[in-house]
């Protein structure tokens, strides 16, 4: 991922900053408790494309 996309990117939903899990290969949204995949090299910034995460992961 390009750090500089890294920076401006934010959660659709509640315009949080987003954390980058490059094993996954998705962005963390915590406040919305979502991860948004990454699919060659393309954040997916779909709340409907999202997983949701549990408590483990957050």
């Amino acid at each position: 991922m390009d750090a500089r996309l890294l920076d401006i990117l934010v959660c659709p939903i509640c315009k949080a900053a987003l954390e980058y899990r490059k094993a996954a290969s998705e962005l963390v949204c915590k406040p919305c408790k979502l991860a948004y995949p990454i699919r060659d090299d393309i954040p997916v910034m779909l709340e409907d494309q999202a997983r949701r995460l549990s408590e483990e992961e957050l």
